[in-house]
């Protein structure tokens, strides 16, 4: 099976075990043989960089952990982490996919766009944290755009 990347239908991608992610995209689920690093790093590397090249974004924000990236600019495509990016079972989220979550005490409810929804084991206001970084990280990365136009 050839690697995968990253796209605009994919909400989510999900450590599972330190070889085994899941993946969500708008149509279907699917699994693979691989960490979630893995498949945040080779999407990186598809679209021209590397995860660590990616991590410039620390620059941008002032922020040294879970840093949100930037996957593919021209599409942007924007994913962030819930954990440390190095821990095999990080849920790595797209920005641009989530409509809105809930949080209650079994963790935070992520609901999609497309209805789907994801239970993650943060809480409501640490997940909004991160989303708040990925969209600030989006606005820089807009207005740069409109500047050099």
């Amino acid at each position: 099976m050839d690697k995968y990347e990253v796209n605009p239908e994919t909400m989510a991608v999900i450590g599972m075990e330190p070889n085994k992610t899941k993946i969500m995209e708008y149509q279907t689920d699917s699994i693979l043989e691989e960490s979630a690093y893995e498949v945040m790093d080779y999407s990186c590397c598809y679209f021209g960089s590397s995860y660590q090249g990616r991590a410039g974004s620390k620059k941008m924000l002032g922020f040294n952990y879970k840093l949100p990236i930037i996957v593919e600019e021209t599409r942007g495509i924007i994913f962030f982490p819930t954990t440390s990016p190095s821990s095999y079972d990080c849920i790595w989220l797209s920005l641009h996919s989530i409509d809105r979550v809930v949080g209650d005490s079994k963790g935070t409810k992520v609901i999609f766009k497309n209805g789907k929804e994801l239970v993650i084991p943060i809480s409501k206001l640490s997940l909004e944290n991160q989303i708040l970084r990925a969209s600030r990280l989006q606005c820089l990365l807009d207005s740069r755009k409109v500047e050099k136009s």
